[in-house]
């Protein structure tokens, strides 16, 4: 896992752990070699996983939409920028430079992206690791809500159980870096994927 593209907040939050968890994430993949790949701003929680993981001497990438770019929310000091046309771009280039995903806390743009890159992995399209950023039960609502969808047999135990949640961002990027892809779903022919 030479890369790990974050999904967060364009808002710090109320809790000032959320800040602190994002700086620990952007320290610590920094630290370890991997690069940091995210949607390129410099606000919010955004900014300060950058910033963090910039401090330590890692390589940020940032990508992000033109519109987005033009509204000044762009981090201009990143070691790399890239300004795509689209929020589809934006993904789906986001996901090819990434090879893990991880959740920290964010409103309806991150949990999009993030259920957008758990679906392509339920569907068989990628078997890279993501994991959710849980801090101070953030998410906890949330995996309960998961964990009712797989009693009303909305989704599989075996999906379900694809998603590494960890309230520590060192411990969940660890098992995240040891994350062996499972087999494909046996609906996918895998010579059509």
């Amino acid at each position: 896992m030479q890369s790990v593209c974050v999904f967060c907040g364009s808002s710090p939050g109320l809790d000032p752990a959320f800040a602190a968890s994002a700086a620990e994430v952007g320290r610590l993949l920094a630290e370890s070699g991997r690069a940091l790949v995210y949607g390129g701003g410099h606000v919010g929680l955004m900014g300060v996983v950058a910033d963090a993981a910039l401090r330590a001497g890692g390589r940020v990438v940032g990508v992000i939409p033109r519109s987005l770019m033009d509204r000044e929310v762009g981090h201009l000091g990143l070691t790399e920028l890239r300004v795509v046309g689209s929020m589809h771009e934006r993904k789906a280039l986001m996901a090819d430079l990434a090879d893990g995903f991880l959740a920290l806390p964010g409103g309806i743009g991150t949990l999009e992206e993030f259920f957008e890159t758990w679906t392509w992995a339920q569907l068989g399209l990628h078997a890279k690791p993501f994991g959710l950023l849980d801090v101070h039960g953030f998410y906890g609502p949330l995996l309960a809500f998961l964990d009712r969808l797989v009693e009303q047999r909305f989704v599989r135990q075996e999906h379900r159980d694809m998603l590494l949640v960890g309230r520590e961002p060192g411990p969940l990027l660890s098992r995240m870096q040891s994350h062996r892809p499972a087999s494909p779903p046996k609906w996918i022919d895998r010579g059509q994927a």
